[in-house]
């Protein structure tokens, strides 16, 4: 994760940047058009050179990967593998490093504990998706160097507080995962065999109190970690954790989406392959993630209830399920239900969703981000200025064939 160089690297504070670059998402691709010399062209026998268009669509999604990079992160500090807790730590060494660092794991075993509730793996693949996202920024930004383009780098916006647990670093972060609203609609729109969000679907949510209100998906602070005289931990304590396991298929259902969506737009065929093989990676999580999410414990924390998904109800309107909602909500229904694609006509058939635009675009994964609070400052109750840096990137990807 290159810091020297890069477009919003340096010294740069970040009003500056943000008054003299405005965004300055447009200086990643300022003069490029068609990238000049050897590295214009790729290994594939089209030989076509990297466009102006093809840079955007990557350099947003570096950036879009350093955001996931830091909110896993954070979850692996608080949730990954650690000595501390038997079972957490195989074989395999936790070997995740940033910048050369190692990245302390394990720090909240009473967080961990609720974690071993979804799936007792759940630290060893929290550590994996960080280590993913890590090498996809990194990757990213030596592939657009590579190509004649500029490395990428958001830390500059890294001025959001962490959680507050003995051990966490305090440093500025790019994420906050205090206050979020986790919308869950993903649950049932893979679960429908009639509707699909490309062709104006709508989805219920699995967990409707999630999308209301603001929630915590790591603990706050060491309060959030007391266990009770039988060494219990708390209902509130699940519930953050019940919280985090529905937030990572939300994460990752939006990577899922969004590289075949961009693929579309790409003119050079080794730019395809990375998206196509990027991508690929995105939908192994979703599909992991989606699988632990189902195991929840069906319990309430004040205002927020974890409803029992496989009781025939419909948590949205309380109601019992009709035949023909009966399998929106049943968790271990996890592959992609065939349904609808391009024209009614053809029938349904098994697929990712959405993978067009608006649904499944670049401002569209930069609003599903807003909307789940990832970039809420607490001290003012607004987003960071990152968020008018990732719609500026998302606005040039999106356009990319139109443009340029």
């Amino acid at each position: 994760m290159k810091k020297d160089g890069t477009v919003f690297g340096g010294r740069k504070n970040r009003r500056s940047f943000l008054k003299n670059g405005m965004v300055a998402a447009g200086a990643v691709t300022a003069g490029m058009g068609l990238v000049s010399g050897s590295a214009a062209f790729a290994d594939g026998e089209d030989r076509a050179p990297v466009t102006k268009g093809d840079i955007a669509i990557l350099t947003f999604l570096s950036a879009l990967e350093q955001v996931e990079a830091d909110l896993w992160i954070q979850y692996a500090e608080l949730g990954g593998p650690t000595d501390s807790v038997p079972g957490t730590q195989g074989l395999s060494p936790t070997d995740l490093v940033l910048n050369g660092k190692k990245i302390v794991t394990g720090l909240a075993p009473a967080y961990i504990t609720g974690l071993f509730q979804l799936d007792g793996d759940m630290p060893q693949y929290i550590a994996d998706n960080t280590d993913d996202e890590i090498s996809h920024h990194a990757f990213l930004n030596n592939y657009l160097e590579s190509k004649g383009g500029q490395a990428i780098d958001l830390s500059a916006f890294a001025i959001l507080p962490p959680s507050r647990v003995t051990g966490v670093p305090q440093h500025g972060r790019l994420t906050n995962l205090k206050q979020l609203s986790v919308d869950t609609s993903w649950w049932t729109r893979y679960r429908s065999d009639a509707q699909n969000p490309d062709l104006g679907g709508t989805f219920e949510n699995a967990v409707p109190d999630l999308a209301k209100g603001q929630h915590p998906a790591i603990p706050v602070s060491d309060d959030d970690l007391l266990l009770d005289k039988d060494g219990n931990i708390s209902n509130h304590l699940q519930a953050i954790a019940n919280t985090a396991g529905f937030h990572f298929a939300f994460i990752e259902q939006g990577g899922t989406s969004l590289y075949p969506t961009l693929a579309q737009k790409v003119t050079n065929l080794e730019v395809l392959r990375v998206l196509l093989s990027i991508g690929g990676s995105e939908i192994m999580h979703f599909q992991t993630w989606q699988d632990k999410a189902g195991n929840a414990p069906h319990i309430t924390d004040g205002d927020l209830s974890f409803p029992d998904l496989n009781s025939g109800v419909d948590p949205n309107s309380g109601g019992a399920s009709t035949p023909a909602n009966a399998d929106l909500f049943q968790t271990n229904l996890i592959m992609p239900e065939p349904t609808i694609f391009l024209h009614q006509k053809l029938g349904p058939v098994s697929i990712i969703r959405p993978t067009g635009e608006p649904a499944g675009g670049a401002m569209g994964a930069v609003q599903s981000f807003v909307d789940d609070g990832l970039f809420l400052d607490p001290a003012t109750n607004k987003n960071t200025g990152i968020v008018a840096v990732l719609r500026r990137l998302a606005e040039e990807a999106d356009e990319a064939r139109r443009r340029f």
